[in-house]
This record gives C-alpha cells, sequence and structure tokens, in this order.
C-alpha cells in the first residue's frame, strides 16, 4: 500500500521538465518497493519448509512486516520533516536489500520474523518517502506524477511472481528470487543519494469548512483496516491456495498470482478518467462490489481453474482504485491533516497484520477455501461500513 501527506497549498512549480532525474528516481524506488511487496507470497510454502515450520507458523511473518511497516511509516514522517529526503529513502531501502540478501539463509522462525520486520520497517519508510518527496517536487502539479508513481509500485508487484517463478526452474533454489530482485534494488540506492532532495513545502491556514469528525475517522479506519487486509490476504495467499485447491502447478501459480497485481496496476491505469467523471462513492461502490463477485465466483466454482484465473484478474482490476478513491473520498468529507491521514494508515496496517494471519491459523485445520471464505467476509464488512459513512456524512455534512 502507498501513503500520502497532509493538506498543504504549495507555491507554484517550477518546470516539471527540470524534475525528470528525480521523478524517475522516484518512480524506480517504487518499482523496486512494488518488487519487494509481492515477494512474500509466492515464496510463503518455500520459506516454511526452509524453517520447517507449519503455515499456520510461518503466517506470522504477515504480521511481522506489516507491523514493522507501521513503525517505519510512523517515524519516516517525522525524519522527512526534519532531514533531506533523498538519502533517508535510500537507506530506507538498503535496509530492504540486507533483508533480501538474508531473509531466504535464515533457517529459524523467530530470526526470519525479525528480519521481516526491519523488511516492513523499510518498506514504509520507503512509501512515505517517496509520496512526500513527489509532492514537495511538483506540488500543485503533483497528480498526474503521483498517479504514474503508483502505477510504477503496480508493475513492480507485477514483475516479482514472474522472477520468483523463473529462478526457480532455472536455479532450483527459491532463494535466488529474493535475491535477484535485492540486486535489482542496489543501483536504486545510488540512484537516490546522487539526487538533490526537494525542500519541505509551507502549510497553509486551516479550513474552516470542514470539522474534524471523529465518528466519521473511526468508519473510514475500519474501512482502511478492512480493505488492506483483504488486498494483502488475497496477494499472499493466492499462491498458496490455488497450489493447496490442486488446481496448477508452482509456476502456473507464481505466474497467476502476477495476474491479480498486473490487474490491479491495469486497474489503476484506467481508472484515472473514471474517477474524474463519476462520483467518488460510485466508484467505491463498484470496485467493491466487483470484489464481492470476482471472490464469490472462486468460493462458488473452488474446482475450476478458468474460474480462479477469471477471479483473480476481476479481484485485483476491481481493487485497484479503492485505497486512492477511499483517500480522495475521505479529503472530501473531512478536513485532513498529517494525524488523520495516518490514523488511516495504522488502521490498513492493523488489517494487513491480522487478516492473513487469521487466515494462516485457519488454512491448515480448516482448510484452503477459508482464505477465500475470509477475504469474502471482510469485503462484505467493508461494504457495510462504506454504506454506513456515505449516508452518515450525507446526512451530517450535507455531501452527496
Amino acid at each position: 500500500m502507498t501513503s500520502t501527506t497532509s493538506q498543504i497549498t504549495p507555491p507554484s512549480a517550477a518546470n516539471p521538465r527540470s524534475h525528470w532525474p528525480q521523478t524517475s528516481g522516484y518512480y524506480a524506488a517504487f518499482v523496486a518497493l512494488g518488487l519487494i511487496g509481492a515477494l512474500l507470497g509466492p515464496t510463503l510454502t518455500n520459506l516454511a519448509q526452509h524453517t520447517q515450520v507449519r503455515l499456520d507458523q510461518i503466517s506470522i511473518l504477515f504480521t511481522g512486516r506489516s507491523l514493522g511497516y507501521l513503525l517505519g511509516s510512523l517515524l519516516g514522517g517525522r525524519l522527512y520533516d526534519r532531514r533531506p529526503g533523498n538519502p533517508l529513502m535510500a537507506g530506507f531501502l538498503g535496509i530492504i536489500f540486507l533483508m533480501m540478501l538474508l531473509s531466504p539463509l535464515i533457517p529459524v522462525l523467530w530470526l526470519l520474523f525479525l528480519a521481516m520486520l526491519l523488511m516492513g520497517f523499510g518498506e514504509g519508510g520507503l512509501d512515505v518517502g517517496g509520496n512526500t518527496m513527489l509532492m514537495w517536487l511538483h506540488r500543485e502539479k503533483v497528480g498526474p506524477f503521483m498517479n504514474g508513481l503508483h502505477f510504477a509500485f503496480g508493475v513492480g508487484s507485477f514483475l516479482t511472481p514472474i522472477i520468483v517463478a523463473q529462478m526457480a526452474l532455472l536455479s532450483g533454489n527459491f532463494a535466488w528470487g529474493f535475491w535477484v530482485v535485492a540486486v535489482l534494488l542496489f543501483p536504486v540506492i545510488f540512484w537516490l543519494l546522487r539526487l538533490p532532495s526537494p525542500t519541505n513545502l509551507p502549510v497553509s491556514a486551516e479550513n474552516p469548512a470542514k470539522k474534524t469528525n471523529y465518528l466519521l475517522i473511526v468508519m473510514m479506519v475500519l474501512f482502511f483496516a478492512l480493505y488492506v487486509g483483504s488486498e494483502v490476504s488475497f496477494g499472499g495467499w493466492i499462491y498458496t491456495y490455488a497450489v493447496r485447491m490442486k488446481l496448477m502447478n508452482t509456476t502456473t501459480a507464481a505466474l497467476m498470482t502476477s495476474l491479480f497485481w498486473g490487474s490491479l496496476t491495469l486497474g489503476r491505469l484506467l481508472s484515472i478518467p473514471i474517477a474524474a467523471k463519476y462520483k467518488l462513492s460510485s466508484v467505491v461502490f463498484l470496485d467493491v462490489a466487483g470484489v464481492l463477485v470476482s471472490v464469490g465466483l472462486i468460493l462458488l466454482w473452488p474446482k475450476s481453474e478458468a474460474i480462479i484465473w477469471v477471479g483473480t484478474f476481476g479481484t485485483g482490476f476491481a481493487m485497484a482504485s479503492i485505497f486512492p478513491t477511499m483517500l480522495a473520498l475521505a479529503e472530501s468529507r473531512l478536513h485532513i491533516t498529517g494525524q488523520v491521514t495516518s490514523w488511516f494508515f495504522v488502521g490498513g496496517s492493523s488489517g494487513s497484520m491480522a487478516l492473513p494471519w487469521l487466515i494462516g491459523q485457519l488454512f491448515e485445520p480448516v482448510g484452503a477455501r477459508v482464505a477465500m471464505a475470509a477475504i469474502f467476509i471482510a469485503m462484505s464488512l467493508a461494504l457495510a461500513t462504506l454504506i454506513t459513512l456515505v449516508t452518515y456524512s450525507a446526512r451530517t455534512l450535507k455531501v452527496s
């Protein structure tokens, strides 16, 4: 998942063409972030075998990584206000690089948990940094560049399962998937170190037209928890689900994981004109409904290989614009400060820690179908939360 900054009214930005070296550096960093983010799912079974633990035990890695992400996001937000941003981003990426080299070599679960915690810490700091630096760089013209940043993340997520599958075929060792991705990160570290860091932006006066509505904030935090937990769970468990249901072999399952991230990336690209034309609440409703239909198909026809391909594509495509559109919806109904925004990411991080872990606890004793059932239930609750918050905000704030 990606982050945002508090409301600001910046001065006019310089010619965007002069910023392309920095912009391309941030895009490269987010391709790297996407490569890292999609790595755990296709390698989860191998990590369990390497550490000689069950799937319900290895699923604690999702929790450790999400906890680290939360800590990195919180600390990173404060550091970027006090220090030059590009060296900080390079430092966070350096932490990830080291953990990528070490993780497939660690034979003990608690040490691997610590490595994933540190990797998540680096991801959180890098995520906050990329969004913040791009905002400071392009200022009021940041819109299309921010969409490009999210698209770059999706490109990286799409490529990772392909890399893992090909490295496993060529070497017979899953560790090479980690190491090849680590090698791809290395030049980005030096790229960022060579770039000048953008300067901070002045904060605008508070807009009295919007008041802080704590009940609305709570509902939005709950929605983000349910949605992000579902996205991370589907991306992280679909590989193991497909293999355990004997729908496909490991190589094909890795390619299907790429389909999920690829459809999510395609959806992000196509959602830009859609979000500009239709009401934000309508877009989110349709997205959540699309996820429920897609996951529901997988639940109804669990033995159909064709259905799982269709359902995986549909889930990724429908999930694509939920997170950024909900942030825009929140901004239209709330006075957004840095503290308010941070709570949205606390909710998202909490969901990404809890739901994948819960699926891991139930996967072996209940069966693989529990993964899709848990995601369907979580998204149903997200839909109920969305209906409640839109109705409540429309009545309270007089918005449509």
